[in-house]
């Protein structure tokens, strides 16, 4: 019995390393451009566009091994692996009514699924229901594993909220979600916008050049920010994302308890959930 604990501890510090290489990996890919030299202008839609596939072929087989650690682990079985496949797909449906913000119903799903699910289950279900919608809506292009990794990030961001002490099923817990929300998808907008920014010609007080200072480049990444409409298109995200968890968030959070209860390790349930899933 010890010897089967210690093994599953193992495990799950294999999937945790996984998944902060997928990160790591990430945030280089993110930012290595404000540290070259000489960058080549492109427009947003072809920026990126010789190392996306490189960032893809590596983010997306990591991903894969993600799951084989958790079965190893014994934290996903075969039923968990539907819900994260049922969830996924369900998610990718909402994205179809694009509009504001991209999608006015996207973005709320993984942020409740990471707080009531864990950090990894959240980030799993994030980045795989970006890819997924990408392929129904059309939407694959450069842009495309960058957006993994943020929605990802997202839904990761989601489980940090269960360290905070928030009574299951309360008002004050929705609130708090819907807070995140808003944080949420604007740093989701700001952080897309970062990874072709340096790469846009334009106006000296708005693009990058290599060897800025971190003040001044804040300052014109921001005024691009403002002047590009981007801003706007976010907050609108926001807003929806934030209005949508208020609405459904509660009967949401009960569903998604109760098949945690069913298809989890009981004994890996957060604090409460026993109590709403009866």
């Amino acid at each position: 019995m010890i010897s089967e604990t210690v093994r599953r501890l193992k495990q799950q510090g294999l999937s945790w390393m996984i998944l902060a290489l997928i990160s790591l990996i990430g945030l280089v890919a993110f930012v290595y451009p404000f540290f070259l030299a000489i960058l080549p202008h492109s427009d947003s839609l072809n920026a990126r566009a010789g190392d996306a596939p490189i960032v893809f072929g590596i983010v997306m087989p990591l991903l894969l091994l993600l799951i084989v650690a958790e079965l190893s682990s014994r934290q996903m079985n075969a039923k968990v692996v539907a819900v994260l496949g049922v969830l996924t797909a369900i998610n990718a449906v909402l994205r179809l009514p694009t509009g504001i913000g991209d999608s006015p119903t996207f973005f709320f799903l993984p942020i409740l699924v990471g707080y009531t699910y864990g950090a990894r289950f959240g980030f799993l279900h994030g980045a795989l229901s970006l890819f997924v919608s990408a392929l129904l809506t059309v939407g694959v292009g450069p842009w495309l594993p960058f957006q993994m990794l943020a929605m990802g990030w997202l839904g990761l961001g989601g489980a940090g909220l269960r360290m905070v002490p928030l009574p299951p099923g309360s008002k004050r817990e929705v609130i708090v979600l819907a807070c995140y929300g808003y944080i949420g998808c604007m740093l989701f907008g700001a952080l897309m916008n970062m990874y072709f920014w340096p790469f846009q010609t334009g106006a000296t007080g708005l693009s990058w050049q290599p060897g800025l200072a971190l003040g001044p480049a804040v300052q014109r990444y921001w005024a691009f920010y403002v002047l590009s409409g981007s801003l706007a298109w976010d907050a609108l995200r926001a807003v929806s994302t934030t209005a949508l968890i208020l609405l459904l968030g509660r009967p949401l959070l009960r569903e998604l308890r109760r098949f945690y209860a069913r298809f989890f390790w009981l004994a890996d349930m957060p604090p409460g959930t026993s109590k709403l899933v009866r």
